[in-house]
């Protein structure tokens, strides 16, 4: 045999060898993955073994209009409960003008046995917008907000880009502002007094798109907002929150995170230990500082008090109404095309009693998975709110679930 023969099978044996390990190698990949699975799957011990084993706290007997809607309520927040084995929810839902019922779930704290009342705290995360948009509504009726300003109007520290940003497409999450990257955001690790504090994370990022042209969620949009409307009204943000939007309704149990003391009747959070799914059991979250966030993720309330924000929103009792109708259309593309999302409502229909029927809203997010769902349906004087300690619980699909039990009686 010639050398330069010898040398082509030496080569092919070698590619031959090679191809043959990465084989290998990835097939022990996908073994070892799968069996992460199967552990976990094996391992995770189920918080709550029966729906009559999931321990509940209710604020006040149902009137007798509502107790069997409210029963049956129940079941399904316990069957949702156990079957995404989730540690604690509470759920609120006010109808016309009256709170119709409250109840706690589960365990605000697993290792100490602590129950969910009606009025733990919990925090909401990116549902927080909502607050923070009804705030700025306050501030568009007063003309010290301008939509179509640029937001360098009332935050000059955020540079100029190669496109106008208005405060509108900031709002409505069309300015092209970069995002946080869920659960491993720059800012978690940061505290800041003021708004104003945490745009250096972002200000210098290009951004994504052309303003107007695409939508994309940006909780540092919402910091530039909070930034915004502390400029304009001329005082701390969280004051202006507190004295402006939760006072003068009755919301007495929400209030900014604190990640320098223990908020009291706060539940502690938590985080799926696998794969961003809670069936699989939860971690204690670890320390996180929301300060840098303000209006776009720093509270903690309870469902009581969002749906008391909620009834306010339907009856126009802090905005007026035509100001409300502002905040919640969706807002339009360049295009055309319209987002879905308002200013600081997200817009969606689901089936109600075999109709589509409209409601706003906000999903909230903690360390990118979902944690709290308020959602409203204005047609129908329907407001529920659904909270839960461990991130990515599907509270969404639980409050759709009521709604429907509440549409159908």
């Amino acid at each position: 045999m010639r050398g330069d023969e010898r040398g082509d099978d030496v080569g092919t044996r070698r590619l031959q060898t090679w191809l043959a390990m990465i084989v290998i190698g990835i097939g022990l990949l996908f073994l070892g993955i799968a069996g992460l699975f199967v552990y976990m799957s094996n391992t995770a011990v189920p918080l709550h073994s029966r729906q009559e084993d999931v321990p509940t706290s209710v604020q006040a007997p149902p009137t007798s209009e509502w107790a069997a809607a409210v029963e049956h309520a129940r079941h399904v927040v316990r069957a949702g409960i156990v079957d995404q084995n989730l540690p604690g929810v509470s759920i609120a839902v006010g109808v016309g003008d009256d709170l119709v019922w409250a109840e706690g779930f589960g365990w605000a704290d697993i290792a100490q046995r602590v129950s969910v009342q009606p009025d733990t705290r919990f925090r909401i995360g990116t549902a927080s917008v909502a607050l923070t948009a009804a705030a700025a509504g306050l501030l568009l009726e007063q003309d010290r907000l301008n939509l179509d300003a640029p937001i360098q109007t009332y935050v000059p520290q955020f540079p100029e880009k190669p496109w106008p940003v208005t405060l509108r497409q900031v709002m409505g999450h069309t300015a092209g502002i970069t995002n946080d990257g869920g659960d491993e955001g720059p800012l978690y690790g940061r505290h800041c007094d003021r708004p104003i504090d945490g745009i250096d994370a972002f200000a210098d990022r290009d951004l994504r798109f052309e303003p107007g042209t695409q939508f994309r969620y940006s909780s540092f949009g919402w910091i530039l907002v909070s930034a915004a409307i502390e400029a304009a009204a001329g005082e701390p943000f969280l004051s202006f929150m507190r004295q402006q939007i939760f006072e003068p309704l009755g919301m007495h149990d929400t209030l900014a995170d604190s990640s320098t003391a223990p908020v009291a009747g706060a539940a502690t959070p938590y985080f799926p230990r696998f794969a961003a799914d809670p069936r699989y059991g939860p971690d204690v979250m670890r320390p996180v500082d929301y300060s840098c966030y303000a209006g776009a993720s720093a509270f903690l309330s309870t469902p009581s008090d969002l749906v008391r924000f909620g009834f306010a929103m339907l009856h126009g009792t802090v905005l007026r109404p035509e100001t409300v109708t502002r905040l919640q259309t969706s807002q339009r593309l360049a295009s055309g095309e319209e987002t879905g999302y308002g200013l600081g409502w997200d817009i969606e229909t689901v089936d109600l009693v075999g109709a589509p029927t409209r409601w706003v809203g906000h999903d909230g997010t903690s360390l990118g998975g979902t944690v709290a769902s308020l959602i409203m349906f204005p047609e129908r004087g329907l407001v529920i709110a659904v909270l839960s300690n461990t991130s990515y619980a599907d509270t969404e699909s639980l409050a759709v679930s009521v709604a429907r039990v509440f549409t159908s009686r």
